[in-house]
Protein backbone atom coordinates (compact mmCIF):
# COMPACT_ATOMS: atom_id res chain seq x y z
CA UNK A 1 0.00 0.00 0.00
CA UNK A 2 1.30 3.17 -1.18
CA UNK A 3 1.45 6.54 1.66
CA UNK A 4 -1.26 8.14 2.45
CA UNK A 5 -3.04 10.81 0.49
CA UNK A 6 -4.84 13.97 1.92
CA UNK A 7 -9.18 13.21 1.88
CA UNK A 8 -11.27 15.93 0.42
CA UNK A 9 -12.88 18.19 3.11
CA UNK A 10 -15.62 19.85 2.54
CA UNK A 11 -17.09 22.61 5.18
CA UNK A 12 -19.32 25.66 6.02
CA UNK A 13 -20.23 27.77 8.33
CA UNK A 14 -22.44 30.37 10.52
CA UNK A 15 -22.05 33.00 12.81
CA UNK A 16 -24.17 34.92 15.26
CA UNK A 17 -22.99 37.45 17.71
CA UNK A 18 -25.34 37.12 20.32
CA UNK A 19 -25.94 33.16 20.15
CA UNK A 20 -22.93 31.00 20.56
CA UNK A 21 -24.50 27.73 19.80
CA UNK A 22 -25.19 29.42 16.43
CA UNK A 23 -21.09 29.98 15.48
CA UNK A 24 -20.23 26.56 13.77
CA UNK A 25 -18.11 25.25 11.63
CA UNK A 26 -19.71 22.02 9.41
CA UNK A 27 -16.37 20.01 8.51
CA UNK A 28 -16.79 16.65 6.40
CA UNK A 29 -13.55 14.33 6.03
CA UNK A 30 -14.04 12.69 2.81
CA UNK A 31 -12.70 9.39 3.54
CA UNK A 32 -14.86 5.94 3.44
CA UNK A 33 -14.67 2.78 4.32
CA UNK A 34 -12.20 3.46 7.45
CA UNK A 35 -12.76 0.76 10.19
CA UNK A 36 -13.40 2.26 13.78
CA UNK A 37 -9.93 0.49 15.33
CA UNK A 38 -8.19 2.00 12.32
CA UNK A 39 -9.55 6.07 12.86
CA UNK A 40 -7.40 8.87 14.66
CA UNK A 41 -9.15 12.10 15.20
CA UNK A 42 -7.69 14.64 17.43
CA UNK A 43 -8.72 18.22 18.01
CA UNK A 44 -7.21 21.30 19.61
CA UNK A 45 -8.07 24.51 19.79
CA UNK A 46 -6.20 25.52 16.98
CA UNK A 47 -5.47 22.16 15.30
CA UNK A 48 -7.37 18.90 13.56
CA UNK A 49 -5.07 15.63 13.17
CA UNK A 50 -7.25 12.92 11.23
CA UNK A 51 -5.36 9.92 9.74
CA UNK A 52 -7.34 6.03 8.80
CA UNK A 53 -7.25 3.60 6.43
CA UNK A 54 -9.43 0.88 4.46
CA UNK A 55 -8.48 -2.00 2.57
CA UNK A 56 -7.04 -0.03 -0.10
CA UNK A 57 -5.91 3.37 0.92
CA UNK A 58 -4.86 5.69 3.19
CA UNK A 59 -5.51 9.02 4.28
CA UNK A 60 -3.95 11.26 6.35
CA UNK A 61 -4.87 15.16 7.42
CA UNK A 62 -3.38 17.92 9.25
CA UNK A 63 -5.17 21.31 9.38
CA UNK A 64 -4.57 24.19 11.67
CA UNK A 65 -7.96 26.35 11.76
CA UNK A 66 -7.81 30.24 11.21
CA UNK A 67 -9.29 30.83 14.46
CA UNK A 68 -9.52 29.10 17.58
CA UNK A 69 -12.73 26.53 18.61
CA UNK A 70 -14.20 25.34 21.79
CA UNK A 71 -13.34 21.35 21.08
CA UNK A 72 -15.14 20.10 24.42
CA UNK A 73 -18.27 21.59 22.59
CA UNK A 74 -17.22 20.09 19.49
CA UNK A 75 -19.14 17.16 17.54
CA UNK A 76 -18.02 14.55 15.47
CA UNK A 77 -19.71 11.36 13.45
CA UNK A 78 -17.74 8.85 11.88
CA UNK A 79 -19.47 6.90 9.53
CA UNK A 80 -18.97 4.82 6.47
CA UNK A 81 -18.48 7.63 3.77
CA UNK A 82 -15.79 9.63 6.10
CA UNK A 83 -16.09 12.14 9.05
CA UNK A 84 -18.36 15.03 9.99
CA UNK A 85 -17.93 17.29 12.73
CA UNK A 86 -19.75 20.16 13.81
CA UNK A 87 -16.91 22.41 15.76
CA UNK A 88 -18.21 25.74 17.81
CA UNK A 89 -16.09 28.62 17.49
CA UNK A 90 -14.45 29.91 20.31
CA UNK A 91 -15.43 33.67 19.66
CA UNK A 92 -19.17 34.67 19.31
CA UNK A 93 -19.14 37.07 15.96
CA UNK A 94 -21.53 38.30 13.75
CA UNK A 95 -18.72 37.62 10.82
CA UNK A 96 -17.64 34.89 8.73
CA UNK A 97 -14.50 33.55 8.75
CA UNK A 98 -12.64 34.31 5.77
CA UNK A 99 -11.15 31.05 4.87
CA UNK A 100 -10.94 27.82 6.90
CA UNK A 101 -7.48 27.24 7.36
CA UNK A 102 -4.98 29.70 8.97
CA UNK A 103 -2.52 29.62 5.99
CA UNK A 104 -4.01 32.21 3.51
CA UNK A 105 -3.18 30.10 0.57
CA UNK A 106 -5.43 27.99 -1.66
CA UNK A 107 -5.36 24.55 -0.50
CA UNK A 108 -7.05 22.42 -3.13
CA UNK A 109 -8.36 19.54 -0.79
CA UNK A 110 -10.66 22.10 1.04
CA UNK A 111 -13.53 22.80 -0.80
CA UNK A 112 -17.32 24.80 0.17
CA UNK A 113 -19.97 22.47 1.16
CA UNK A 114 -22.90 23.55 -0.96
CA UNK A 115 -25.24 21.75 0.39
CA UNK A 116 -24.95 23.17 4.19
CA UNK A 117 -23.64 26.79 3.00
CA UNK A 118 -25.11 29.87 3.44
CA UNK A 119 -23.86 33.49 2.50
CA UNK A 120 -23.17 35.72 5.76
CA UNK A 121 -26.28 38.44 5.17
CA UNK A 122 -28.45 35.43 4.45
CA UNK A 123 -28.35 33.22 7.61
CA UNK A 124 -31.57 34.28 9.31
CA UNK A 125 -33.76 34.18 5.91
CA UNK A 126 -32.57 30.60 5.17
CA UNK A 127 -33.62 29.78 9.00
CA UNK A 128 -36.79 31.52 8.54
CA UNK A 129 -37.50 30.24 4.80
CA UNK A 130 -41.12 28.78 5.41
CA UNK A 131 -42.01 24.75 4.56
CA UNK A 132 -43.53 24.89 1.10
CA UNK A 133 -44.17 21.16 0.94
CA UNK A 134 -47.90 21.69 1.02
CA UNK A 135 -47.39 22.71 -2.49
CA UNK A 136 -46.61 19.05 -4.02
CA UNK A 137 -50.79 18.38 -2.79
CA UNK A 138 -52.32 20.46 -5.05
CA UNK A 139 -54.38 18.91 -7.94
CA UNK A 140 -53.82 20.44 -10.99
CA UNK A 141 -55.57 17.27 -12.85
CA UNK A 142 -58.08 19.54 -14.20
CA UNK A 143 -56.66 21.69 -15.29
CA UNK A 144 -55.16 20.23 -18.95
CA UNK A 145 -58.93 19.00 -19.80
CA UNK A 146 -60.44 22.80 -18.75
CA UNK A 147 -61.76 21.18 -15.50
CA UNK A 148 -60.28 23.81 -13.20
CA UNK A 149 -62.36 23.56 -9.79
CA UNK A 150 -62.67 26.79 -8.80
CA UNK A 151 -64.38 25.92 -5.73
CA UNK A 152 -61.68 23.74 -4.43
CA UNK A 153 -59.35 26.16 -5.75
CA UNK A 154 -60.46 28.88 -3.42
CA UNK A 155 -60.84 26.43 -0.77
CA UNK A 156 -57.38 25.06 -0.68
CA UNK A 157 -56.45 28.49 -0.39
CA UNK A 158 -57.91 29.31 2.84
CA UNK A 159 -60.95 31.17 1.57
CA UNK A 160 -58.13 33.66 0.33
CA UNK A 161 -58.39 35.53 3.55
CA UNK A 162 -54.54 36.87 3.16
CA UNK A 163 -56.24 39.43 0.04
CA UNK A 164 -56.02 42.36 2.10
CA UNK A 165 -59.53 44.17 1.37
CA UNK A 166 -60.87 41.03 -0.40
CA UNK A 167 -61.80 39.37 2.73
CA UNK A 168 -65.15 38.93 1.39
CA UNK A 169 -64.04 37.12 -1.15
CA UNK A 170 -63.94 33.77 1.70
CA UNK A 171 -68.14 33.13 1.40
CA UNK A 172 -67.81 33.42 -2.23
CA UNK A 173 -69.86 31.09 -3.98
CA UNK A 174 -67.53 30.86 -7.17
CA UNK A 175 -69.72 27.81 -9.00
CA UNK A 176 -72.45 29.99 -9.21
CA UNK A 177 -70.58 32.77 -9.82
CA UNK A 178 -69.24 30.80 -13.16
CA UNK A 179 -73.17 29.73 -13.86
CA UNK A 180 -74.35 32.79 -13.58
CA UNK A 181 -71.53 34.02 -16.10
CA UNK A 182 -72.57 30.79 -18.27
CA UNK A 183 -75.96 32.50 -18.57
CA UNK A 184 -74.78 35.78 -19.95
CA UNK A 185 -74.07 33.69 -23.68
CA UNK A 186 -78.13 34.35 -23.74
CA UNK A 187 -78.90 37.36 -22.50
CA UNK A 188 -78.30 39.11 -25.60
CA UNK A 189 -80.95 37.03 -27.55
CA UNK A 190 -83.30 37.04 -24.46
CA UNK A 191 -83.31 41.16 -25.00
CA UNK A 192 -84.30 40.85 -28.43
CA UNK A 193 -87.65 38.60 -27.62
CA UNK A 194 -88.40 41.33 -24.85
CA UNK A 195 -88.38 44.04 -28.20
CA UNK A 196 -90.51 42.05 -30.26
CA UNK A 197 -93.10 41.95 -27.78
CA UNK A 198 -93.21 45.75 -26.35
CA UNK A 199 -96.10 47.33 -27.63
CA UNK A 200 -95.90 50.52 -29.99
CA UNK A 201 -95.50 53.62 -29.40
CA UNK A 202 -97.88 56.10 -29.19
CA UNK A 203 -98.45 58.12 -31.78
CA UNK A 204 -97.63 61.40 -31.50
CA UNK A 205 -100.00 64.67 -30.39
CA UNK A 206 -98.88 66.17 -33.76
CA UNK A 207 -99.78 62.98 -35.58
CA UNK A 208 -103.39 62.69 -34.08
CA UNK A 209 -103.55 66.29 -35.23
CA UNK A 210 -103.30 66.07 -38.38
CA UNK A 211 -105.87 63.38 -39.02
CA UNK A 212 -108.55 65.44 -37.78
CA UNK A 213 -107.74 67.91 -39.90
Amino acid sequence: MSGPITPEVLWAQRSDADDEKKNVVYLTINAPDIPKESLQLELTPTKLTFSGENKTRKYAVDLEFYAEIDEKLSTTHHSGRGVELVLRKKEAKAEFWPRLAKEPKKLQFIKTDFDKWVDEDEQEEAEDLPNMGGMGDMDMGGMGDGGLDFAKMMGGMGGAGGMGGAGGMGGMDMESMMAGMGGGAGAGAADEDDDDDMPELEESKEEKIEEVK
